[in-house]
């Protein structure tokens, strides 16, 4: 059995069938501007505001496939690199190659291997069900972690609670985040097979 034969649709060529040069450029834009709304909207929760990045990146994976997410991630990361106050904490914080060096910056670089994995994952058919889509999305976060949390070590220093700065306070956030994605997904296929 090839490779080939175990892709599947993603939930955008599902929808949008056409799969020209302009759709996929207008997929990766608006994914890269719905990133940037994302990163600052702060919704108050405990223990801290919840943002609603990385749940983006990670639908983002699940609904455009690996190629699409990957690019949508990579247009947002150079629009950040060249300055635009795309990221959470910009400007305030630093813009440019200067905050993606800064302590948040892992998390930056495991967002595209998020988007690439899950993305590949919903390729094969995660994210139509309750379970694989609870697995993806738990991929994926592993993922933003570990990235984020080796950079964030290296740069601060691993002797500070590491765990306690990068990973505990959002795992509450996350979990609900995982929660409505493995309520919106199954829903939008079973949309799609009526």
């Amino acid at each position: 059995m090839s490779i080939h034969t175990l892709s599947h649709s993603t939930l955008v060529n599902s929808y949008w069938k056409d799969q020209s040069m302009l759709r996929n450029v207008l997929l990766v834009v608006a994914g890269s501007v719905l990133l940037f709304v994302s990163a600052k909207i702060k919704v108050p929760f405990y223990p801290v505001p919840l943002s609603m990045q990385t749940f983006v990146v990670l639908m983002l994976g699940m609904v455009y496939g690996w190629k699409l997410g990957a690019a949508t991630i990579l247009l947002y990361l150079a629009e950040g690199a060249f300055g635009l106050p795309v990221f959470s904490g910009t400007p305030e914080r630093g813009i440019g190659i200067a905050y993606m060096v800064g302590p948040t910056g892992g998390y930056l670089l495991g967002f595209l291997f998020a988007a690439i994995v899950v993305g590949w994952m919903a390729e094969r058919g995660w994210g139509r069900n309750v379970l694989t889509t609870f697995g993806a999305m738990v991929t994926g976060n592993l993922l933003i972690y570990g990235f984020g949390l080796l950079w964030l070590g290296s740069v601060i220093g691993w002797d500070k609670p590491v765990l306690a700065y990068g990973l505990t306070p959002f795992l509450l956030g996350d979990l609900l985040k995982i929660i409505v994605a493995m309520l919106l997904l199954p829903v939008a296929w079973k949309l799609i097979r009526k």
